[in-house]
């Protein structure tokens, strides 16, 4: 989807300032609780990271440029939480009693299991899926699509020409897996010069790399 959260490449939101490295990972207890949760939520088996990616991204445009990392990782987490009907928006309200939750997937995480579950990472290369339509070396064109739901298709990569560096093998198409369905398809690296994306205002010699899956190409012929 076309939002805000799509903001690379774009002018006016002032320079990438990182943190000192002396800085604590997190500025208020609440922070560590919505950590806590998102993490704790992921053995439950309730929503995939891309279905997360897209609750966050649906977050009103002004509140998402106003909003923290972790104020929008849990508005994240109350979409999404709702939405699989796990809490209700009178609940988050305090305007009904919470109610006890049954599930049929997934199994809690015990407190010994955290640091295994959180080294261990996700997994997302499969061995069926479509057959790969590009090679290295080929010449591409980000399709200029404009979907409603998820895409990790950047919107200044569309409809702009790049050269497929790496295979990586298939793997779950985020923008699929964001909708419940995984259509595992080859993921690559495409490398994107600095002046096609950015014409008289990028820089020669400055090239891109963005890993792009099957769906978000076209070839050129």
């Amino acid at each position: 989807m076309d939002g805000v959260h799509d903001m690379g490449g774009m002018h006016g939101m002032g320079p990438v300032n990182p943190e000192d490295e002396s800085d604590p990972v997190f500025h208020a207890e609440w922070e560590k609780r919505v950590f806590a949760i998102n993490n704790a939520i992921g053995p439950l088996k309730i929503r995939s990271i891309d279905e997360s990616r897209h609750a966050r991204e649906r977050m009103k445009p002004a509140l998402y440029l106003s909003s923290s990392y972790y104020q929008i990782w849990l508005d994240g987490l109350e979409r999404i939480l709702s939405e699989k009907g796990i809490l209700t928006v009178e609940e988050l309200a305090r305007e009904a009693r919470p109610e006890p939750i049954t599930l049929s997937t997934g199994s809690k995480m015990a407190p010994d299991q955290v640091d295994a579950f959180l080294d261990k990472g996700g997994y997302f290369l499969r061995e069926e899926g479509k057959a790969a339509r590009f090679k290295v070396g080929d010449l591409v064109r980000g399709r200029n699509i404009h979907p409603p739901g998820h895409t990790r298709l950047p919107s200044y990569a569309r409809g702009k020409q790049g050269e497929i560096v790496a295979d990586y093998g298939l793997h779950v198409f985020a923008d699929s897996n964001a909708h419940g369905s995984e259509d595992p398809q080859h993921l690559y690296s495409v490398r994107f010069s600095s002046t096609e994306l950015w014409g008289a205002d990028g820089t020669e010699g400055d090239y891109i790399y963005i890993d792009l899956w099957d769906d978000h190409l076209e070839a050129i012929s």
